[in-house]
């Protein structure tokens, strides 16, 4: 299942609009911020997919039937672009456990992308669990790959959810054939990649743009 929050009117699509403008760009904690409410627009959505329990809870005149979580899904995120969108993921789910990736892209002598190369990973328990894994850029879809062998390796989780600001129409294809079994959550889908594999128009490199420029290429 593939849901892009675009195809419908919300203020997402404001939030999207500024993170792409060069100029608000510039405001570091601003751009953060859109992808931290981002992340939790796409957790809101999760949520209605998930399994709840109906419950009473006594408020001070009474009992009010309601519903409950039966279970907490374990958040998982790719250091270091992913930690604002993984925010607002866990401001939804705050009593959730959490996993973090890490993970970089190789880049041969002149430049040119060649694969993601994997580091570590430290995760909770993961069997049986909804797995939600957030990552603002889906790209050529390869590092997103990488995180759910990882996360595989772990252990075996009932559902795993991929969260995305921006994903391009490869990766989203990519994802489809590799992991057919993953649902794809998306504030937007963007036609192409350039030649550096990065999302066009996209917003150029969100960790970048979220924690300062990297000396490492």
């Amino acid at each position: 299942m593939i849901t892009n929050l675009s195809e419908e009117q919300s203020i997402v699509s404001t939030w999207l609009a500024e993170l792409r403008d060069k100029d608000i760009q510039q405001d570091t904690w601003r751009f953060r911020n859109n992808i931290r409410r981002i992340g939790a627009a796409i957790a809101v959505e999760i949520s209605k997919t998930l399994e709840y329990k109906d419950v009473t809870v006594k408020t001070p005149l009474g009992d009010a039937s309601t519903q409950q979580l039966v279970d907490q899904p374990v958040l998982a995120t790719i250091l270091r672009a992913g930690l604002p969108m993984h925010e607002g993921v866990l401001e939804i789910f705050d009593r959730a456990s959490c996993a973090f990736l890490a993970e970089y892209r190789k880049h041969d002598e002149d430049g040119t992308f060649v694969d993601i190369e994997a580091g570590y990973i430290t995760s909770p328990e993961i069997d049986g669990k909804v797995v939600i894994i957030a990552d603002p850029m889906l790209a050529t879809g390869s590092s997103l790959i990488r995180a759910v062998e990882m996360i595989k390796a772990v252990g075996t989780p009932k559902k795993i959810h991929i969260a995305a600001v921006i994903a391009a129409s490869d990766g989203v294809e990519a994802l489809k054939e590799k992991l057919p079994d993953v649902d794809i959550w998306c504030g937007a889908i963007d036609p192409e990649l350039t030649d550096a594999k990065y999302i066009y128009p996209g917003l150029g490199d969100a960790g970048d743009l979220s924690y300062g420029e990297k000396v490492q290429k």
